[in-house]
Parts: structure tokens; sequence; C-alpha cells
């Protein structure tokens, strides 16, 4: 008996010293990137801001030590990769430490577009509400930021040919989008425009096509309705706003 116990002890040793060397692993520490955002993380600009502008950008640091950043802007409406007018812009700043492990920070930006008299410009700030086959709910009514910019030569661009149907009234956000719809204005006190070309729905996919356009000054509204080839027809209405009333 005897025996057999000092067999066991000795098998019991042997195992815990096995254990004990196998487990002595050398540990390290890893530093993981600091993104430091320069002012403020969400800014409401002016609609024409002196100077366009620059953003304040971001520094990474890791272990004390400052480390190259990389920085990516996108326009949610108009797809700008720079902040160079009126949309909504995410700013996402990025780094990656030693042992390739990133860091990420970001800031959002709205830059409104500047109220026209909707005489001689129909840019501006918006709040829309939109039927599809002559039908809607509250979800679907005084919805926003709506985006309508000059981009010259009496030519304007909306955010959204369907007037957020789906981006506001689902609030399936703005992937779900018509945006880019080129609007040339040959006489708005006549109500003359022209259109096109078509654009798409986001995700969906299927064209936009406009059908009519037309601005009432007096009551600072615009009218249209499109047609989308999902055999969907929207009637959208804008009315004029101070674009404060999206800041961020």
């Amino acid at each position: 008996m005897k025996n057999y116990i000092l067999i066991l002890f000795a098998i019991i040793a042997f195992s815990s010293c096995d254990e004990f060397v196998n487990s002595a692993v050398e540990s390290e520490v890893t530093y993981l990137a600091k993104i430091e955002v320069a002012g403020e993380r969400t800014l409401n600009l002016d609609c024409n801001p002196s100077g366009g502008f620059d953003d304040p950008g971001a520094t990474a640091i890791e272990s004390g030590a400052e480390i190259p950043i990389e920085t990516s802007i996108h326009g949610t409406y108009f797809l700008a990769s720079e902040i160079d007018g009126p949309d909504l812009f995410s700013v996402n700043y990025s780094a990656v430490n030693i042992d390739g492990i990133p860091g990420v920070a970001s800031r959002r930006i709205y830059w409104p577009a500047c109220n026209g008299d909707l005489v001689s410009s129909i840019a501006g700030m918006y709040s829309v509400s939109v039927l599809r086959n002559g039908t809607n709910t509250p979800a679907y009514e005084d919805n926003g930021p709506f985006f309508i910019r000059d981009i010259g030569d009496g030519k304007y661009q909306l955010s959204d040919a369907i007037g957020g149907w789906y981006d506001f009234g689902r609030a399936l956000g703005p992937d779900f989008a018509a945006p880019g719809m080129v609007i040339t204005a040959n006489n708005i006190a006549t109500n003359d425009f022209t259109f096109g070309p078509k654009v798409e729905v986001g995700y969906f996919g299927g064209d936009v096509e406009m059908l009519e356009f037309k601005v009432d000054a007096t009551k600072k509204q615009i009218t249209w309705e499109c047609y989308w080839d999902f055999d969907y027809t929207f009637e959208v209405t804008l009315t004029q706003v101070d674009p404060s009333e999206f800041n961020l």
C-alpha cells in the first residue's frame, strides 16, 4: 500500500511541475491609438461661411507619441469627398497602432444652403411632405433637412427626388434616398423648368423621372411630381424654413 501511495504522489508532483513550467508565458503591453479631435464633434456652419471651411482635424497618439492619421469625408446627399458646399458631412479620423489595432473618431458637420427668394433662386433649406400614389401618414409630413443647392448656370440639385419617403418617412436613412436630380430654371417666375437626367433610389435601385415642378414664391413652397419605375408616383411639397431649424 505504501508503494502505491508513493507512486501516486510522484505522479502528482511531476504533473504539477510540468504545468507550472509551461504556464510561464511572456506578456506584452499594447497601447491603443487615441484619437484627439480638435474642436467640437458637431459643427453648424453659416450658409455662406467666409473663406469656405477648413476642418480643424485630429491627432492620433500611441504610447505618448504622435502617429500617422487618415481623414475621410463623406457628403450624405451630394456624395462629396471634400467639405465644399451645402450638405450633411461625416468626417472620420482613423489610425492604426503598432499591433494593427485601429482607432476611430468622427465629426458631423451641417452646411446649410442659403435660402433663395424663390423668384431669382430656388436654393435653400426646406421641410418636406410627400404622398406616394396619393396617400401618406403623419410620418411623411414636415420632415427634413431637405437641401436644394445651387450648382451654377441656373441649375439646382435636389437632395432626394422622392421627398424623403424612405429616408425620413420610413426612417431607413439617406442610403434609401434618390439624390442628385438636376433642375434647370429657365424662368422661375413663369415656372419654366427642365429636368434630368433620371436618378436612382439608393439601395432599391430603379429610375426616378421628374414629371412636373412648380414654385409658389408667395407661399415659400415648391411642389413637384415624379415617377419611380417601381410603379410609384410621388407628390412632394417643400416649405422653405430657417436653416437653423436643422442644426445638429
